[in-house]
This record gives C-alpha cells, sequence and structure tokens, in this order.
C-alpha cells in the first residue's frame, strides 16, 4: 500500500540584501518583488501565503520607498497571507556576539508584533554554520523548530546510517543543545530552492515533479515533504497557482497544496513515527569533505570583523551598562537610540556583509554604518557617564587644594577588573563665555604649569603613572538649556594601571598637588635585555622573535611563540586554498631588531621588528584561472618569485597586575594573494580544544573526522581560543581575530589568522574584489593567557572577557553626590558562570542581567546589590525575550541565589523598587 505524500510548497524569497550587487541595486530589486507580491495578494486569492525569509528588515526597506503601502501590507500580515519574523536580519552567527544575537532576535520579535504576527519558525536557511546553542535561545523564545540549511549531512532512509552524532537519518530531526535543549530540525537536504519555478507545461511538470518527489523522498521521514519555491532574490512565482493544479492533475495519489511553516510543521508532528536521529551541538559540516562550511569567511576582510567587535562592545559592554546605572540615578534611558544603533549595526550582520564575502561596494558601505552605530553607542555613552560622575561623592579630594582634578573610572564588564587605563584630562580651562580674546586665552592656557602633580585614588593611595603633555585643546559643551559652550584648555593625557575596579561599578581618582609622597617605586618589570616578568609569568625573547613564555604559577614553559606564518592563497572571499605543493613561509630563524621599549612602573613593553619579504602575488595563471571561472580547487596558480616587503612590528607587554601577555603587531601589507598567521605552540597533550562561541565554551576535535579532506581545519572563534591539559592550558584571546586553526603539527598548536588577502568574491560567478587584498597599514591585539588548566576556575576566560571591552573615564569636579567613590550597581558570583549584559527592558522598565554557564555542570549564581543600587523591587527568572517568568523569591534583594543548568543561559529581570 503506498503512503500517503503531501507536496507542501511554501512561497518565499531568500532575500540577501546586498551581495553581488551594491545594497540600492538589490533594494530596487526588493521593491520590485513586494509591488509584486502586494498585487498577487489584491488579485488573486488562490495564492495563499508567502514566507518573507524570517527578516524584518525587508518591511523597513520596502517602506522606505513605499509608505503609501503600509496599511496593504499590514492587511496581508495579520491575515497571515504574508509570514513575517522572528529576526531583524538573518545574521552570521558564529561571526556575530551573543548578544548580538539575542537583540537580532527581540528586535524581530518587536518589529513583527507592530503587525499582529510573529512566525515562531527559527529560520537559519543559509547560516554559514549553526551555534551550538540555537535550540536553547529557540526554546527560551517560545520557538520549537528549526529550518536550516547547512551542518549536517543526512545519509537517506535506505542508506547506511553512521554511529556517529553529527549524521541524521533524515532530513527531519531533533536538535539538542549543550543544555539538553531540543528542537525539531529540518535540513534543507535538497537546499531552499527545490521547488522553484513549477513547470505549468505538463510535460515539463510530469518530469520536474518526478525528479523533485524522488529527491525529498530519498531524505524524508514521512510523507510530509517541503518543497521551497523561491531562492536568492527570487522573483514571485505568479502563476504558482496554476502550476499546483497542473500537479495535482498528474500526480492525484499526491496531495499538493500552497502551504506554509506552521502547516508543515504541524502536518509533519502527526506523522512522525519512528525515531529521529538527534543531532548534539554545533552544526559546522564536520562529517563532510571540508571544502563547503565556508569557515574562511571569518578571515575574509579581517578589518570588518575588527570593526564589528568594537561596535558590540561600545553598545552591549559600555552604552548599555552605564546607560543602566544613569536610569538607576532617574536619567531617562534611551531605548529608541539603543534601537536604531543595534539596527544600524545589525545592517552589517547579514552573513553576505559580516562574512566580507561581497563586492566592494556592500564593504565599504559598511564601514559607514559602523561609525554610525558606533557613534551613536559613544553620545550614548558621553551623556551617561556624565550623569553618573556628577553623582559620585569626590569630596574626599577636597584635602588636596581647590586645583585637584578628579576623574571617574567606568568597570562595565562582569568581573573585578585590574588593567592600565588611558585618560585624557583637562587640567584647567577658559570658556569663549567669559570674553577674552583668542590670544589671551592661548597664553593663559599655555601658562598654566602641567608639571608636579601626583595622582592619587579615593583611599589616598599614590599612584604610578606618566603623564603626557597634549598642550593646547579646543573643546565645547553641549547642554539641554543653552548654546554651545566652546572652550579653550590644557590637556594631559594620564596612562596608569587601574587595581581591583568593582565588577559593573566605578573608581575615582584625582590628579592633585599636595599629596603625600609617593612608595618607594616597585621594582622593574624588566628582567634583563629582552624579558620581561611579573608575579605570575616571565617572558624571554629569542633572536628571531620569537619567545618562551613561563607561567610562573604552574611552572610549565611554552616556547616558539608568535612566529609568523605566510602562505599562498589562490582561493576567493569563502575559501582559503594553498597553491599545490607550496611550502609556508616563517619568521622562524629570521633575525629580528629587538629593542625596549617602555619601562614604567605598571607597564613593560619590548618592541620586536622583522624586516621580511613575501611573495608578491600569484602568477599569471591565477588571473586566466579567475577569468575563466575555474573552480578553487581545480586551481594550479603558484605565487610569483618576486618579493615585496612585509615589515612586522610587535609590542609585547607585561603589566604589573596582568595574568597575560599583551601582544599587539603592526605592518603594511602590500603583497596579494596571501595569508598571514600568528603560530602559538602549546606542546600540551590534548585531543580537544575549547573556544569561545555564542554562549558557550565549545569543545572541539584537534583532528577532524576521517571524511575531512580539506588540508585546512580552520574554525570560528569568538573571544578566545584555549588547549589545556590536566595540569595546564593556554588561553589566546583576540580582538576581532574570528578564525583560528589548532595545527596537527605535533605541538597542538594555536595559529590565529591575523590577514588573509584575496581577489575575487567566488561562489557561483566571476566577481573581482581587489579591496579584498586588503593591502594598506592593519594592526592585531592578543591577549596571551596561561593558567592551571582549567581556564574559567582559573579566571583566564575572564580576563579573555575582559579583553574585549575598552575602559571608560569621565573628568568631573570636587562635589557631592549619591554614589561613593568606589562603588558598583550589582556584585554576582558563581563558579563557571559568565556574565554577559546589563540593559534595562522598553515595555517594564525593569534592569536584566544575563549570564550563561560556561561548563556542562550544575553551579549556583548568587546576585547581591552593590552600594550603588537603586531601590529595588523583586527578581524574577526571565527569557532571552525579556519576558517576565517566575519570580525568584518573596522578598526583594539584595541577596538571591538560584540554580544554573549545565550550559544555562540565565537571565535575570529586578523590577524598580
Amino acid at each position: 500500500m503506498t503512503k500517503k505524500r503531501t507536496a507542501h510548497i511554501i512561497s518565499h524569497t531568500h532575500w540577501d540584501r546586498e551581495w553581488y550587487l551594491p545594497y540600492e541595486k538589490h533594494h530596487v530589486l526588493l521593491v520590485k518583488l513586494v509591488d509584486t507580491l502586494l498585487y498577487k495578494l489584491d488579485s488573486d486569492p488562490g495564492f495563499k501565503s508567502f514566507y518573507l525569509d524570517g527578516q524584518t528588515i525587508i518591511l523597513e526597506d520596502y517602506l522606505q520607498v513605499r509608505p503609501e503601502n503600509k496599511d496593504r501590507l499590514e492587511h496581508y500580515i495579520r491575515e497571515g497571507r504574508i509570514v513575517i519574523g522572528p529576526w531583524y536580519i538573518l545574521q552570521d552567527a558564529f561571526l556575530t556576539s551573543s548578544e548580538a544575537n539575542i537583540r537580532n532576535l527581540q528586535i524581530g520579535h518587536q518589529d513583527a508584533s507592530r503587525y499582529g504576527t510573529i512566525a515562531k519558525i527559527g529560520y537559519f536557511p543559509d547560516t554559514f554554520g549553526n551555534i551550538g546553542q540555537a535550540p536553547q535561545i529557540m526554546r527560551q523564545a517560545g520557538i520549537d523548530n528549526a529550518v536550516f540549511g547547512r551542518g549536517v549531512k543526512p545519509t537517506g532512509f535506505n542508506n547506511t546510517v553512521s554511529d556517529s552524532e553529527y549524521e541524521s537519518s533524515f532530513s527531519e530531526l531533533i536538535w539538542e543543545g549543550p543544555d539538553g535543549s531540543r528542537v525539531l530540525g529540518i535540513l534543507f537536504a535538497n537546499w531552499y530552492c527545490n521547488g522553484n519555478e513549477v513547470p505549468t507545461d505538463e510535460a515539463e511538470a510530469a518530469e520536474f515533479w518526478a525528479r523533485k518527489l524522488a529527491d525529498a523522498e530519498k531524505y524524508a521521514g514521512t510523507g510530509e515533504l517541503l518543497f521551497m519555491n523561491g531562492c536568492d532574490h527570487q522573483p514571485i512565482q505568479q502563476d504558482l497557482p496554476t502550476a499546483i493544479e497542473v500537479a495535482r492533475k498528474l500526480y492525484p495519489d499526491t496531495e499538493f497544496i500552497h502551504s506554509n511553516f506552521a502547516d508543515y510543521l504541524s502536518a509533519l508532528r502527526k506523522t512522525l513515527n519512528q525515531e529521529l536521529s538527534v543531532v548534539k551541538g554545533e552544526l559546522r559540516s564536520q562529517r563532510t569533505d571540508g571544502w563547503g562550511t565556508l569557515v574562511n569567511t571569518a578571515s575574509a576582510r579581517v578589518y570588518l570583523k575588527q570593526m564589528n567587535q568594537l561596535g558590540q562592545a561600545m553598545l552591549e559592554k559600555i552604552a548599555e551598562p552605564l546607560a543602566a546605572f544613569a536610569y538607576s540615578l532617574g536619567h531617562e534611558y534611551p531605548h529608541h537610540l539603543f534601537t536604531y544603533a543595534w539596527k544600524t549595526l545589525m545592517q552589517n550582520h547579514p552573513h553576505d556583509s559580516i562574512c566580507g564575502c561581497s563586492v566592494d561596494e556592500v564593504h565599504r558601505e559598511m564601514i559607514t554604518r559602523f561609525d554610525k552605530s558606533r557613534h551613536v553607542a559613544e553620545a550614548i555613552i558621553d551623556e551617561v557617564k556624565a550623569v553618573i560622575a556628577d553623582e559620585v561623592d569626590t569630596t574626599v579630594f577636597r584635602q588636596y587644594g581647590e586645583d585637584a582634578v578628579p576623574f571617574v573610572v567606568y568597570n562595565t564588564t562582569g568581573w573585578t577588573r585590574s588593567g592600565i587605563v588611558e585618560v585624557e584630562i583637562d587640567v584647567e580651562r577658559i570658556y569663549y563665555r567669559e570674553g577674552l580674546k583668542r590670544d589671551e586665552m592661548s597664553q593663559r592656557m599655555y601658562a598654566v604649569d602641567v608639571t608636579g602633580w601626583t595622582l592619587v585614588n579615593h583611599e589616598g593611595t599614590v599612584i604610578p603613572h606618566t603623564a603626557v603633555d597634549l598642550g593646547l585643546h579646543f573643546g565645547y559643551e553641549l547642554p539641554d538649556d543653552k548654546f554651545r559652550q566652546p572652550y579653550m584648555s590644557r590637556r594631559v593625557r594620564l596612562t596608569f594601571e587601574v587595581k581591583q575596579a568593582p565588577a559593573l561599578g566605578l573608581a575615582a581618582y584625582a590628579l592633585v598637588r599636595n599629596a603625600s609622597p609617593a612608595l618607594e617605586a616597585p621594582a622593574s618589570l624588566i628582567a634583563g635585555p629582552q624579558a620581561l616578568e611579573n608575579d605570575h609569568l616571565r617572558v624571554e625573547v629569542a633572536a628571531d622573535g620569537s619567545f618562551s613564555l613561563t607561567d610562573k604559577r604552574t611552572g610549565y614553559v611554552y616556547r616558539d611563540l608568535g612566529v609568523y606564518e605566510n602562505t599562498g592563497d589562490i582561493g576567493n572571499e569563502y575559501m582559503y586554498r594553498q597553491p599545490d605543493g607550496e611550502q609556508a613561509l616563517t619568521t622562524k630563524g629570521l633575525k629580528a631588531s629587538i629593542r625596549i621599549q617602555e619601562d614604567n612602573p605598571y607597564r613593560a613593553a619590548i618592541e620586536i621588528v622583522h624586516e621580511w619579504e613575501v611573495p608578491a602575488s600569484a602568477d599569471e595563471l591565477f588571473e586566466v584561472e579567475k577569468r575563466e571561472a575555474t573552480r578553487f580547487r581545480g586551481r594550479k596558480a603558484q605565487r610569483v618569485a618576486e618579493m615585496v616587503p612585509l615589515t612586522i612590528r610587535t609590542v609585547i607587554a607585561v603589566t604589573r597586575e596582568g595574568q597575560g601577555l599583551e601582544w599587539k603587531s603592526t605592518f603594511n601589507n602590500q603583497a596579494k594573494d596571501h595569508r598571514v598567521r600568528a603560530l602559538f605552540p602549546t606542546d600540551l597533550e590534548a585531543t580537544v580544544h575549547h573556544v569561545d562561541s555564542i554562549f558557550e565554551i565549545a569543545k572541539r576535535d584537534n583532528v577532524p573526522a576521517v571524511e575531512w579532506v580539506n588540508p585546512s581545519n580552520a574554525q570560528h572563534q569568538q573571544a578566545f581560543v584555549d588547549v589545556s591539559s590536566n595540569q595546564a592550558g593556554l588561553t589566546v584571546a583576540n580582538l576581532g581575530l574570528n578564525e583560528y586553526e589548532v595545527l596537527r603539527d605535533g605541538r597542538n598548536t594555536i595559529a590565529v589568522t591575523l590577514l588573509r588577502a584575496v581577489a575575487e568574491m567566488g561562489d557561483w560567478g566571476v566577481f573581482p574584489t581587489p579591496e579584498a587584498q586588503c593591502l594598506g597599514e592593519h594592526s592585531f591585539s592578543l591577549l596571551i593567557l596561561p593558567h592551571n588548566g582549567d581556564g574559567a576556575a582559573s579566571g583566564a576566560y575572564a580576563a579573555a572577557y575582559q579583553f574585549q571591552v575598552p575602559w571608560t573615564a569621565s573628568q568631573t569636579a570636587v562635589h557631592e553626590g549619591k554614589l561613593a567613590p568606589a562603588s558598583a550597581m550589582f556584585d554576582w558570583t558563581g563558579e563557571s558562570v559568565a556574565f554577559s549584559s546589563l540593559k534595562v527592558n522598553e515595555q517594564s522598565g525593569d534592569y536584566l542581567l544575563r549570564w550563561y554557564n560556561m561548563k556542562p555542570e550544575q553551579t549556583e549564581l548568587k546576585l547581591v546589590t552593590g552600594s550603588a543600587a537603586p531601590v529595588l523591587g523583586l527578581a524574577y527568572r526571565s527569557n532571552v525575550l525579556e519576558e517576565k517568568g517566575d519570580a525568584l523569591a518573596d522578598s526583594a534583594l539584595p541577596v538571591y541565589q538560584l540554580p544554573v543548568g549545565p550550559c544555562e543561559i540565565v537571565t535575570v529581570g529586578i523590577s524598580r523598587g
């Protein structure tokens, strides 16, 4: 007996907002598409519905040009014929931060709710790999499914099924996150265009459906077959109702319906009568040949990733917590500005944008968006940090006289923090409103004595520092109640080490003239002509610029760190491809110029300069292969014999309190078609390593599966990668360097990609991208953290997270205030718990704090109000959508304790008292 078969045909278009065309050219096509869709819905009730690609930004982009059609759009959305949400944009999840992934979901829901309906579809059609925590995030958002195109290779019902946890018997599967959350997973085994352009001609339709039905049944676990009627920028198939009638006539044993995801999933659940494969954790195509993962987009146009890292940190790690702090003091929380800044930033987060795999025009526009979003964040920060500083009681500094110059340093990370701060301070100002002539103003400022100042903290301790006279400075204030107030000032730049600044808090300092003498200066951190040392580690630089790092706490010595590697790259923005037979060039054995760059009580640094040469480019054959659209795996090009300079300047530094070694590299890239990496051998015995991902410290194998044939095993990272054994470990933290590889070289070397210079977009055609060669100046920052083998418990991971967040400071005056000169809003403890965010919810006005468990074991979180906390109401469990859940206790703070499950994402809401 033939089982019942239903063909669910879902109309859609996958809308890459920008890609092989600049944004505005895609934009014009989008307007045309939605115009056509509205016409079709108006004129043909048989055209049942259209899925608008899961991203609400399409509505914004369309209405920007067609505002007169808003009511028509809303009518069909409320009617269910246009299906929207749940995302704002379809992001690349691995290259956008944990909080950016959540803001994307929140804003998508917020925008969709204005139209009365939100599609609860976990839609990941073309994400370049899928994050392990997606099931938990979906579940917390009330979504019980995930529909995706990459990451799992099904075997098909009639084929041999491997025991591997990374294979699925069917295109339907159970996807389980590291916390145990499960969703019904639907893999586009035949891609999201398997029902595209259905013929209306009977002969063509018979051939089409014979092939398409067989392809779908090869992978499907039931008779509910999914056909996606659309593709990238696909115009609407207006004659689809006719095509469906033709199919019904040809295949009376099959029910053809113009369907939608909700109906398809409902029907599927009713007919599932066999056990589905359970696929756990990250979906990165581990059980494939390794050529189609597109992971090397993590290193395409690295400058974009660096701008993104900074933009995200400015919003989620500085502006939001500071704005929450100011809100606790009665200042308005600027929800509208945050939404605008996040949306502007997230317009750079679609995979073809943030992955750096589009034409040059796309990425030029991205730079403007990064700047725009960051400027809004900076404006918010400037306003709210001044509000907070005005409420800090700085009267403790009156004892030093009227000319004391106080300022406040903010630690917006979730842990107590020490580190080097640079702050610019005006030691004296003259405002234009005082009526002096400009020459006289300048003369007075030049006459100010900037020598003889002492830096003290609120306890009166003298702080070692350096001060650089920045000379005359023009500035201005923009008061809320009067015209702009320009001034001239005498400005200095202070550099010093902050010690133990409270988490989510502040500490006050002041420049003063009559403080008590400083204690005897501490011993130098310079331990020799080519060595650095503090209480935690010792660094010794070799003649070739590589260095050894001794962890004084464990005694373990890491050797040959900091060697640079250079190889050719005849791939494209998507894929790295080294020329056949090429041997990598390295700086091992290349004599370097080495000198002491800095020797201060709080920091010491060594400069290492490599005068290196690398091949200028790939050869002429490469140009032919690109023009002929030769697939990257079949290319035979090599690099030319001509060499160009690659002078690399590296500065390594230790601070007195720091647990890690600061590493910064700069160079001017004049070579094409190549890759530069920094190598950090660990020599630790380990078969796996750990890497910071989205709300997860993911565990990955050092050696890929047997199916993997790609010589490269590069992977994604967020803040850091870590190789550890039972006794020792090495964490390498980065700023916007999202690609790494643990080499199979017998040393478990961590290789961090600094730059990948390529010449074309790649994928489906010939798209030259000369700007992807990334010529010009570049700089890269790492923090190298040795530890005892447990990165979470040792604090190495916390230090790596703090490395992502710039310090913030604000000059103020001597005045009374509500806040103690060292204070914080909240304090918390939790073994293996990582802090993620503090913000204010727009609907409730409640404070929302988020953490996640870095380990797969149960733990406990203890939350305490800090000395600067406002009057608070009850605390409750929330979720990623910031909805109110169960109360944590029957009384208000100051102390709450709550269990945290393995790898759980925990959000706590606290109402205002």
